[in-house]
């Protein structure tokens, strides 16, 4: 199931985008906003995994209000205007669809995105936590912070949970996954990654410290990961 919100100030067409998700069983409407700021609001209280967002909206436009995001969900712009549809796809959006919205043309845009979570559901990782092991996938998970012996996973529900892991087993699993060790006792998901210098790192709200022996491993892999993206 797919928890999804419709962020439009149009009311026809938020009713429009609502009566084509109750077609589809995969897709649960969690909410809807009319501006960035409710959806917001919206996104702090609920796993949100699908964002339908126009662009032209009072107060702060969809692209903007995606940029400031640190922790983006999956989002397929819906608007009238064609010209926002590279910097559009720039925010790695699913899809961006004009108005006024078909249903052919709204399944085609969902099952696009059905398509990458089937082919994504190879990356997740087994933790055994509380006496199960529990499926995680590496695309929820912030970072890992080393606890002797065990390994607290902080998610981006808020949420986090300890297991017997050492994490140098999850350094060696984890390598070319978009997960990097910046400090003897953290290893960070690169993709929520917000801002950097050489001493911290931040993802979001967590502020990490990079380890002096690590350094040269974070700063070769920032090099990799940000080739012609640093001004």
């Amino acid at each position: 199931m797919i928890n999804c919100i419709i962020v439009d100030d149009e009311p026809l067409a938020s009713a429009l985008l609502e009566n084509h998700i109750s077609k589809i069983d995969h897709l649960r409407l969690a909410g809807k906003a009319d501006n960035a700021i409710e959806a917001y609001k919206i996104l702090q209280n609920q796993n949100i995994n699908l964002m339908f967002l126009d662009i032209q909206m009072p107060h702060l436009n969809g692209i903007d209000f995606l940029k400031s995001l640190p922790q983006k969900p999956k989002t397929i712009f819906t608007t009238a205007y064609r010209d926002f549809a590279i910097e559009g796809f720039e925010l790695e959006a699913v899809d961006y669809i004009l108005k006024p919205i078909t249903f052919e043309r709204f399944f085609r845009s969902v099952e696009r995105l059905l398509r990458y979570e089937t082919s994504s559901e190879e990356n997740f990782i087994m933790f055994r936590t509380n006496g199960m092991y529990r499926k995680i996938m590496l695309s929820e998970i912030i970072y890992f912070e080393s606890q002797g012996n065990d390994i607290k996973v902080i998610l981006n529900t808020k949420e986090y949970f300890v297991s017997k892991t050492k994490i140098t087993d999850l350094e060696t699993v984890l390598a070319h996954k978009g997960f990097v060790r910046i400090h003897r006792s953290f290893i960070i998901n690169s993709r929520y990654m917000t801002a950097f210098n050489h001493h911290e790192i931040f993802l979001g709200q967590y502020q990490i410290p990079v380890g002096r022996s690590y350094k040269e491993q974070f700063d070769s892999f920032i090099s990799m990961v940000s080739k012609n993206r640093l001004l």
